[in-house]
């Protein structure tokens, strides 16, 4: 099942959505403040991404606000700070069975759901 996590006032996550009803892709969207994804969602996407950094939402005010860049963070205290305020994590985010990432880039997305 793909997974999306949003923020319904995001435009990027407005475009990415129309982007999976454009494309027939069924999807399951969730509040990424609400319910933000779980540990082990966030761990699957690190491994993904391969970079800590390119979870957080940088140009955020929340993250601007606790200085994370100025921040050497380890795994455990960023997935603790992603966890406990959805909208640090960067959005959309996107999980399928075997393969994630994070922002929309309409080629990334289309690779990922193989889209030709």
């Amino acid at each position: 099942m793909v997974k999306v996590y949003e923020y319904a006032r995001c435009s990027t996550c407005q475009k990415a959505q129309a982007f999976l009803k454009e494309h027939q892709i069924t999807y399951e969207v969730h509040s990424i403040i609400e319910t933000p994804p779980s540990l082990s969602e966030l761990e699957q996407m690190l491994g993904y991404l391969g970079n800590l950094k390119k979870l957080f939402n940088t140009s955020g005010i929340k993250y601007r606000e606790l200085r994370l860049g100025q921040q050497t963070l380890e795994p455990s205290e960023a997935f603790k700070l992603l966890r406990s305020d959805g909208m640090l994590i960067r959005r959309p985010f996107l999980l399928t069975p075997h393969a994630g990432t994070v922002g929309f880039k309409k080629e990334t997305w289309s690779k990922l759901l193989r889209i030709s």
